[in-house]
């Protein structure tokens, strides 16, 4: 599958580099996750949050999804690791489908290598964007 352009917040930019800081410095189980972010992040077109459009998935965002392979359908939350909550399908940046949704727009599919093997999703839906919301520093 042919890589996409991504876009990103400029606020949601300085705070992942930060994360990406801090994390390198502190746990070396997470590098490869945060190796695949620090790319995807390089790949980015960084805008301000004013201008972001509204169906691209940002920080905070919750999208609904489809599996491409088996047509099931989630809901996720992308949300920073502290955040980071199963019960709520509220999923860590640093968790591989994290890393892969940040930046992807509605209509947007997807191939992410998953601990399990490949997933083949597709973005049906921006859900909650919080700059569309009018909150631009969440």
């Amino acid at each position: 599958m042919a890589t996409r352009d991504i876009y990103i917040t400029n606020h949601d930019m300085k705070r992942l580099q930060k994360l990406i800081e801090v994390m390198s410095d502190r746990d070396r189980k997470s590098k490869p996750y945060i190796d695949k972010l620090e790319e995807e992040l390089d790949r980015a077109h960084v805008m301000e949050s004013s201008q972001i459009p509204p169906d691209v998935i940002t920080m905070n965002s919750k999208v609904r999804l489809q599996d491409l392979d088996s047509g099931e359908e989630v809901i996720y939350a992308l949300v920073f690791p502290g955040r980071a909550n199963a019960a709520e399908n509220a999923i860590s940046i640093l968790a591989p489908i994290g890393t892969a949704l940040l930046g992807y727009r509605e209509g947007d599919e997807m191939e992410w290598e998953v601990p399990a093997g490949k997933r083949r999703l597709k973005v049906l839906e921006v859900m909650y964007q919080p700059e569309r919301a009018g909150d631009f520093q969440s």
